[in-house]
């Protein structure tokens, strides 16, 4: 497949990337053109949907006293994880980077592009060289470290792995309103994230895959690698639309009660 024409955000990513690593400690001394040093846990933190079907910037939204972004940084961004790079909406660089402060490993932020996979792509640019990186959508706000770590240990065998849950409801194929088909559903799983890959598989899936996509795995899918599934959890929701986020509002205050 051919590589396709570049987002012009990916230069972007990779200048801001760059001057983040030069200001961090320890960079002073290395010399220019140095290799990165290379980290055996990354993780991409996916912030820069449009959110149209939230009618806003839905990872900004509050819950409780926190932005959803916020809330997966704070659960995921810290050991297993040595980096993290954040990827936000151009207009949130600021508060992205404001953010990052708060962060308990080194974080750099980075503004996303047209595609979920652009965005995708700018993180990896500036996360530099990784072992393992993890892909997590900020939309999921539940996710827990338990289930990062689970996940890691999954793709060790095959180089991939995606946390699912069996689907739960009836599935029936609609055209024009009508139902034309039952699908069994025995085999089907909705997939959430964290999804966790070698770097080297994830940087080649994105380097060769140019076609839409809706997850990382499904690249990686395309080069004709295996994808292990591993337990996900029901209440890894992802926020879509505004009675989403008044559910997992009252979900919280319900636990926190």
């Amino acid at each position: 497949m051919s590589a396709g024409p570049p987002d012009p955000t990916l230069r972007d990513a990779a200048d801001n990337a760059l001057a983040t690593r030069q200001s961090e400690p320890g960079s002073r001394g290395r010399a220019l053109g140095a290799a990165p040093p290379r980290y055996a846990v990354g993780l991409i933190l996916v912030a820069a949907g449009r959110g149209e079907r939230f009618g806003g910037d839905k990872v900004w939204a509050m819950l409780g006293e926190q932005p959803l972004v916020a809330r997966s940084l704070a659960a995921l961004g810290r050991p297993p994880v040595e980096r993290l790079a954040l990827v936000v909406a151009p207009p949130r660089l600021a508060e992205g980077r404001d953010l990052a402060r708060s962060a308990a490993v080194p974080c750099v932020v980075v503004p996303g592009g047209v595609r979920r996979q652009d965005s995708v792509r700018n993180g990896l640019l500036a996360l530099g060289p990784c072992e393992w990186i993890a892909v997590h959508d900020a939309a999921r706000p539940f996710a827990t470290r338990d289930l990062l770590a689970h996940t890691l240990a999954a793709a060790q065998g095959s180089g991939a792995a995606i946390p699912a849950v069996p689907l739960v409801d009836t599935v029936k194929r609609v055209q024009a309103g009508f139902v034309v088909e039952t699908i069994p559903r025995a085999e089907l799983w909705a997939v959430q994230t964290p999804q966790v890959f070698r770097g080297a598989l994830l940087a080649q899936a994105h380097r060769e895959v140019t076609e839409d996509v809706t997850d990382d795995a499904a690249m990686v899918e395309r080069l004709g690698a295996r994808v292990a599934v591993t337990d996900g959890a029901y209440n890894n929701v992802k926020l879509t639309t505004a009675e989403d986020l008044a559910f997992a509002a009252w979900r919280l205050q319900s636990a926190e009660c």
